[in-house]
């Protein structure tokens, strides 16, 4: 299965010949520290696309200029289908931990986790976020697998949090899940992790210190520098709230809808770990928050999808019902409709309401999750050693 997928994606991108544009940002970045450039001066591609970084990934893209730019499309397609085999592991592992005995029920199934893990990738390959990821050749995967791999690990463990800190290093958003440390209780992990996106940041400061001063004085702030919020390629709370209200500039229609997701996705992330031991669930729902509230969280982004799949189709508060949930979520990120309503020029702010669904179907999906989840996770009949079983079953019943 896994061989066929990849043979389809290699004759895919023999016939469309994809730009990969995100990587010629990462090659230019890699060139400017190379040849001294000015880091945030130049655009490239055909999009006039700027970085947006912190240097720290600058220093990390200098090897692609070694490369010719076909070779290290190769590289970086190659590279990210590996990662995907690596994101099923792990969201694989994080699904062994649900409370209740469920987990993935491997070790009592016929296939082995290396089968499930090969035909899985060959899905994953497929959907919205992941096929994006490739085809711009971008960076999510990775980061991902960062994170999952940090969380993954015992609390306690040497050096736990410190691969999220270098994660948000490279690309900020991250940053969520060492507050969510730190707001459940592991603060040396927490700590760890800032100690790491410091090193980050001292790192960067070294090489590039007027480009780190740049960016973190006044570069960071640009939303409007990474690209347009109202466009459908924003699956952020943002893009949904500029669509709906027809403006560019949803203003303070975001920022107090935002902070209120901000400030309750994570005290329902620190709930769920906490009170509830769905730890798997708490590091979804910290995700899904720094999706939604980000200014702009790109489709690609939403590679978070694989893992949430796991945790859905291990659900065993039914037979079946995990399943069918997991199935319903994966048509929402292969269906790809967002693609699929006008966007030409300004079409995406004029869309009539019943476009509105298919337009954002990522920011919807995950906010009603979080919603039934807490619902399930403050309702008093969920007390005790049941609420854990019945959180995740929150989840799936958001689905049926």
């Amino acid at each position: 299965m896994l061989l066929v997928s990849l043979a389809a994606l290699a004759a895919l991108f023999a016939v469309r010949r994809f730009p990969v544009a995100d990587l010629l940002v990462y090659r230019a970045e890699g060139a400017a520290v190379v040849n001294g450039g000015d880091l945030y001066g130049f655009t490239v591609t055909a999009w006039d696309l700027p970085a947006t970084y912190p240097p720290f990934a600058a220093l990390l893209f200098v090897p692609t200029v070694w490369l010719s730019p076909a070779v290290a499309k190769a590289a970086f397609v190659a590279g990210n289908a590996a990662l995907a085999v690596l994101l099923v592991h792990l969201s694989l592992r994080l699904a062994d931990g649900l409370p209740g005995g469920g987990g993935t029920g491997l070790r009592a199934g016929r296939w082995s986790r290396r089968a499930v893990v090969l035909a899985a990738t060959a899905a994953a390959l497929w959907l919205e976020p992941v096929f994006q990821t490739l085809v711009f050749g971008q960076i999510n995967l990775l980061l991902v697998c960062l994170v999952l791999w940090d969380l993954g690990r015992p609390d306690g463990a040497r050096g736990k949090g410190l691969a999220v800190g270098i994660a948000t290093g490279i690309k900020l958003t991250p940053a969520v899940f060492a507050v969510h440390l730190l707001l459940t209780g592991r603060v040396r992990a927490g700590l760890t992790a800032l100690g790491g996106f410091a090193g980050t940041v001292a790192a960067g400061a070294l090489v590039l210190p007027s480009a780190s001063w740049e960016f973190f004085t006044h570069r960071v702030f640009e939303t409007a520098r990474v690209g347009k919020v109202w466009i459908v390629d924003n699956q952020s709370l943002q893009g949904l709230i500029a669509r709906v209200a027809h403006t560019s500039e949803p203003g303070v229609l975001w920022l107090v809808p935002a902070a209120v997701v901000a400030v309750a996705g994570l005290v329902l992330a620190r709930r769920l770990h906490v009170r509830h031991g769905q730890d798997a669930w708490a590091v979804m729902a910290a995700a899904f928050t720094a999706l939604l509230v980000s200014p702009i969280s790109w489709s690609h982004h939403w590679v978070w999808c694989v893992p949430l799949l796991a945790l859905l189709a291990a659900g065993r508060a039914r037979p079946g019902a995990g399943h069918a949930a997991a199935a319903a979520v994966a048509a929402v990120f292969a269906a790809r409709t967002l693609w699929l309503v006008p966007k030409h020029g300004a079409a995406d702010l004029r869309l009539e309401w019943w476009l509105q669904p298919f337009a954002s179907p990522y920011a919807l999906l995950t906010l009603g999750l979080l919603a039934a989840a807490a619902v399930r996770c403050y309702s008093p009949s969920l007390s005790g050693a049941a609420s854990g079983w019945a959180v995740s079953r929150s989840w799936e019943s958001t689905m049926r």
